[in-house]
């Protein structure tokens, strides 16, 4: 030992030795070190603030349903007026008017209990019973109920008030209405046409021995006659009838005969067509047609003519749309027009609706008959 470690160990001034590790570490992880410990510190102080909070959480959460059960249970016992340890729904009505100070009808009570009673018992036990104001919460909760019921209903109601009225309204527009005697009758008239025109085919059996004393021949005759005097009867009569039959004021039967009369009017067209072209080929191969066979197939066509009158007439008269002639009905079904063509806008006022391409119409009949 020198004279100055000596010396300096006499007077205590030399250090203990620093060890190796402390020597290693810089300031620089030192303070880390002292950063991390000072993190952990404050959030385990943070936790512990937390679960006290919590703690004291809890203990409210506690003294206020103990608090809530205590009034519960003094409310109970006001609302037991014979302490028998349950509620009817005749002592709830009572209670709760008086606490409430409003009177309750019998539904609503019924209501509350219906809402309460967990055992079905038909009245409220001490752990069934709740607080005044979760009563008045329940009552506010059917009112708004029953409001919001009574407002969808208002809404229905308005709803089927509107489509009444777009019914009544197309129904002005569109008589379709039963039709009245005078309608009957005069839903008759318009086979006169066809009538006159296929008189022709008539001929013969009107023409034969004594028709002249025949009073149903000598009306015909009269009728052709008068027919026959006014120019262009034909055209005038086709004209009319498919003009007014288009009028949606006239009642449906008159308008559906209008048409009917000119689709049978167009279908003794066919039948002298075809005798025409008949004899015409005929004429040219040198060969008579035996006149028997001509008076039968014309006579076949004048009493067919008459069948299908006949049927439209007593139809008619019976108030009955004659929609069962063959291929002739229905074409006169697909251009009578509907209620459903016709629309109502906000104004109130009637329009009919465009036509729908027949594609789509299609694509919606399919969609219908899927529903």
């Amino acid at each position: 030992m020198t004279f100055s470690h000596a010396h300096a160990h006499a007077h205590g001034r030399i250090s203990p030795p620093t060890p190796a590790s402390r020597l290693s570490r810089s300031p620089l992880l030192r303070m880390t070190d002292e950063v991390t410990s000072a993190q952990d510190n404050e959030i385990n102080r943070l936790r512990s603030m937390a679960a006290k909070l919590r703690a004291e959480a809890a203990a409210l959460e506690a003294d206020k349903a103990q608090t809530q059960a205590d009034a519960a249970e003094k409310i109970f016992r006001q609302f037991d007026k014979n302490q028998d340890g349950e509620v009817t729904i005749d002592e709830l009505k009572d209670g709760l008017e008086k606490a409430l100070k409003m009177e309750l009808s019998e539904k609503r009570v019924a209501e509350l209990m219906k809402a309460f009673d967990a055992s079905g018992d038909g009245a409220l036990q001490l752990d069934e019973f709740v607080g005044v104001d979760q009563f008045r919460n329940k009552l506010e909760a059917l009112s708004r109920d029953e409001k919001m019921v009574a407002s969808e209903a208002k809404k229905m109601a308005q709803k089927e008030a509107e489509i009444a009225m777009l019914a009544t309204a197309r129904m002005e527009i569109l008589n379709d209405k039963e039709p009245t005697t005078g309608d009957k009758v005069l839903s008759v008239l318009p086979y006169l046409f066809p009538l006159m025109d296929g008189l022709q085919y008539g001929r013969f059996l009107l023409g034969g021995e004594g028709s002249e004393s025949n009073p149903f021949v000598v009306i015909l005759a009269v009728l052709y006659g008068l027919y026959r005097t006014i120019p262009f009867s034909g055209f005038l009569a086709f004209f009319a009838l498919n003009f007014l039959g288009g009028n949606p004021s006239i009642n449906r039967l008159v308008r559906y005969n209008m048409q009917q009369a000119i689709y049978l009017d167009i279908s003794l067209f066919f039948p002298g067509l075809l005798s025409g072209l008949i004899g015409l080929l005929l004429g040219q191969a040198n060969v008579v047609l035996d006149p028997t066979l001509v008076q039968v197939s014309t006579d076949a066509i004048f009493v067919t003519l008459l069948a299908a009158l006949a049927y439209c007439t007593a139809s008619s008269l019976f108030g009955i749309t004659p929609n069962k002639i063959p291929f002739i009905s229905t074409a006169v079904d697909n251009r009578m027009p509907t209620v459903d063509m016709f629309d109502i806008d906000s104004e109130g006022n009637i329009f009919a609706k465009p036509k729908e391409p027949e594609e789509e119409k299609e694509k919606d009949d399919k969609d219908k008959d899927k529903k």
